[in-house]
């Protein structure tokens, strides 16, 4: 109970240090935008309606849909091309947690921490989970992974809900009330667990290895806290992570090892390809590092305050949404404005993922918005 209550009372801590509250008359005010003269064409070729979106959404994107959902638990799959919906499905409860799809099932968490599975919308099983859970669950290889805010992994049978295994690792007393680290590697689970990026056999719940991207110093518990935050960002053999408000790094989850790790106050993932790794600290300051060792390429605080929503890096191009529904898109090599993008005015709050050349953002009245870039 001691646990689980130190764990409730993080969440208004995370989503301050996350970006996910509005602006209180204390906050730092946000950089107005300048002026840019567009050097890339874009535009919005579709727009659908989801829900109002108050939870921490991440959106599951698959090679012909987009699956979303909204706080009051509808779930929706909705096609790449054009966003038709290809079907809905309701839970019956406000979500704490989702979207995860592997193109036929679909799984999120409520409130009442219950885990929610669906097969093309028609509910299959639910089960009850016995610590709060924000990450979104993981559908893959016919099983269900969940990752609770305890640390603690679960396996479960997509079909029919039987529980597989649960891997429990020792960590600090204090926990933290946002999205971390769980994202499929070959035959391997990734996971992160407090400061560490773990590798899992899928089959068992057994440790293959396990890196440490930060190693976080305090005086205190909320100064050693150093989970690692969604998203986490998959690049060949290597995966890249922003431990809070400690560091960003980089492990090969082939070896099992750390390829670098730098210094980097921050609550939200990073976005990365080949040759770079995009992220920005607690006031929105953006650094680019080298993907292969860490040097930092440049940094952009242009967009300060702005409540950036997230970073993906996409061919020669880095986007990114804000408080004001803009989406941004820079030059991948310097950081240079290149295309803004209006979406009506509502917070972008999930997003920017992408499927094929199509780049989704969620905002927070439930507006759902699909860009293409030229």
């Amino acid at each position: 109970m001691h646990r689980a209550l130190k764990a409730l009372a993080l969440t208004s801590l995370a989503a301050l240090l996350g970006g996910c509250s509005l602006f209180g008359s204390d906050a730092p005010k946000p950089k107005e935008l300048a002026p840019i003269e567009a050097s890339l064409s874009g535009q919005v070729v579709w727009s659908q309606s989801s829900g109002d979106v108050d939870f921490p959404l991440q959106v599951a994107t698959l090679a012909d849909r987009f699956v979303v959902a909204s706080s009051a638990g509808r779930i929706q799959a909705l096609r790449v091309e054009d966003g038709a919906e290809l079907w809905q499905g309701e839970v019956g409860a406000k979500l704490s947690a989702g979207v995860g799809s592997d193109g036929r099932f679909a799984a999120v968490v409520t409130r009442d921490q219950e885990l929610v599975v669906l097969d093309a919308g028609r509910e299959v099983w639910r089960k009850r989970l016995g610590a709060p859970v924000y990450t979104a669950p993981l559908v893959a290889g016919e099983r269900v992974f969940v990752l609770g805010v305890d640390r603690a992994v679960h396996a479960f049978d997509v079909l029919d809900g039987r529980r597989l295994w649960e891997l429990r690792r020792p960590g600090d007393a204090l926990l933290l009330a946002q999205p971390g680290g769980l994202i499929a590697y070959k035959d391997t689970l990734v996971v992160g667990q407090g400061a560490r990026l773990a590798g899992v056999d899928p089959l068992r719940g057994v440790l293959r290895w396990e890196v440490n991207v930060a190693n976080p110093r305090g005086t205190n518990e909320v100064e050693r806290l150093g989970d690692l935050v969604a998203p986490l960002a998959r690049v060949g053999d290597q995966i890249c992570a922003r431990a809070f408000q400690a560091a960003v790094g980089c492990v090969n989850a082939q070896r099992g090892s750390l390829v670098w790790s730098r210094p980097s106050g921050g609550a939200k993932g990073v976005g990365a390809d080949a040759e770079v790794a995009v992220g920005f600290d607690a006031s929105d300051r953006l650094t680019a590092w080298r993907l292969s060792n860490g040097e930092t390429l440049w940094a952009n605080e242009e967009y300060q305050h702005r409540k950036l929503s997230g970073a993906l890096v996409l061919g020669q191009q880095v986007v990114l949404g804000d408080f004001e529904g803009q989406v941004h898109v820079l030059a991948r090599d310097t950081g240079k404005a290149l295309l803004r993008l209006p979406t009506g005015g509502s917070p972008i709050v999930a997003g920017p993922v992408r499927a094929g050349n199509t780049v989704l953002v969620v905002a927070k009245n439930g507006g759902v918005h699909a860009l293409r870039l030229n």
